[in-house]
């Protein structure tokens, strides 16, 4: 089962390794080996959620997902992405812009640091609706119930979510603004961006996040009446439109999938410039890791991880958020993706470690009952 659903990470791993040996050498072998790290803990929360999202998908569409998804996620995003970035921000045209990625690393990186407000405004501002739907959903499992009961009680109000989403935006835009000025006012028309960029963010959430919920809900509708129609189909002889249907269904539930996963990949992008700016080894590095995310999210639906530890959804989905607001605050000022990392973990390790807890009781009351049961048949 492991070698299964991993396989492909384990071949491109040695792949990556091998060609970044004979790229740059050792030096080069040891960064693609820590870039590989950073993503896959980095993106461990990007993981639980997907899988929360695939395991409605059937296997047609996971198989599409771990081909199709990943070009898009390691070359789109872990590739092209970087130099697209460039391009936009110093006005190159993209050859221009992948000629300077290869040949003037620290102009490129530069660039790059230069057109970070807008990155992190944008995934910032889609993280945190992500975050700010979850917490305002009345669930039947509560991780930390003294917290979202009350915020259940809150998200009855039309529209919350976007409401203080953009209240945060405004704030970061301004915060921003006044920090720019302070220092000479240089790059006061970054406020503008940010707002821009964070608007942008939340408009695509939107779009992309509710064309995925309304097929959604027209396959569970579809679902509930399969019966009627097979039996009216079998009737009159016609083919069901439930197929058509969930082929709609899954397709924007992949796209809304390919959106988060580009969102996620925002800090593990900016943090690679940390350890280098030669793009060919942040490409294999960030490939890499990418591709053990993909092979993770499957493993998680194939065993039913989310099902038996409920609260592992709940821990990536407060990760999401605390990465959500790192994002708008490196607009101002730089954090270490170290720390980054670390709290998507800590936050993840406690849901598990909660889920396991709350496994043992329900196993402890069960045995507890089965025991009076034979008692009381005993007499």
């Amino acid at each position: 089962m492991v070698l299964k659903t991993f396989g492909w990470s384990f071949a491109v791993t040695a792949l990556g390794l091998v060609a970044a040996f004979l790229f740059g050498g050792w030096t080069a072998f040891g960064i693609v080996a820590i870039l590989s790290i950073l993503e896959i803990s980095l993106s461990f929360d990007n993981a639980v959620v997907n899988a929360g999202i695939l395991k409605k998908m059937n296997a047609f569409w996971q198989k599409i997902f771990l081909t199709i998804g990943i070009l898009i996620a390691v070359f789109g995003m872990r590739l092209v992405f970087p130099v697209v970035i460039v391009a936009i921000s110093a006005q190159l045209g993209p050859i221009e812009a992948v000629d300077l990625a290869l040949s003037d690393k620290d102009r490129y990186q530069e660039l790059v640091t230069d057109a970070h407000p807008a990155i992190a405004a944008f995934g910032g501002m889609f993280l945190l609706m992500i975050f700010l739907d979850f917490i305002f959903e009345d669930r039947e499992i509560k991780w930390l119930a003294w917290l979202e009961r009350p915020l259940a009680k809150l998200g009855k109000v039309d529209m919350l979510s976007v409401c203080i989403a953009l209240i945060i935006l405004l704030i970061s835009a301004m915060t921003f603004a006044t920090h720019a000025h302070q220092h000479g006012g240089a790059h006061v028309d970054k406020a503008e961006t940010v707002l821009l960029a964070g608007i942008a963010g939340l408009v695509t959430y939107m779009i992309v996040g509710g064309l995925s919920g309304y097929f959604e809900d027209k396959l569970e509708e579809e679902e509930e009446h399969e019966h009627e129609e097979e039996e009216k189909a079998a009737r009159e002889g016609k083919p069901k439109s439930a197929v058509a249907l969930a082929g709609k269904a899954a397709f924007f539930m992949f796209l809304y999938l390919e959106v988060l996963d580009a969102s996620f990949s925002f800090d593990g992008v900016i943090g690679a410039f940390a350890i280098t700016n030669d793009i060919v080894l942040m490409a294999l590095g960030l490939g890499i890791g990418a591709m053990y995310v993909r092979s993770l999210t499957v493993y998680l639906v194939r065993q039913g991880t989310l099902d038996d530890y409920v609260y592992l959804e709940h821990g990536a989905h407060y990760a999401i958020g605390a990465l959500a607001l790192i994002l708008l605050v490196t607009i101002q000022y730089e954090i270490n993706e170290i720390i980054t990392g670390l709290i998507g973990v800590v936050l993840i390790g406690a849901s598990f470690w909660s889920s396991v807890r709350r496994n043992k009781r329900i196993a402890a009351a069960e045995a507890q009952a089965g025991g009076k049961t034979e008692v009381s048949s005993g007499v």
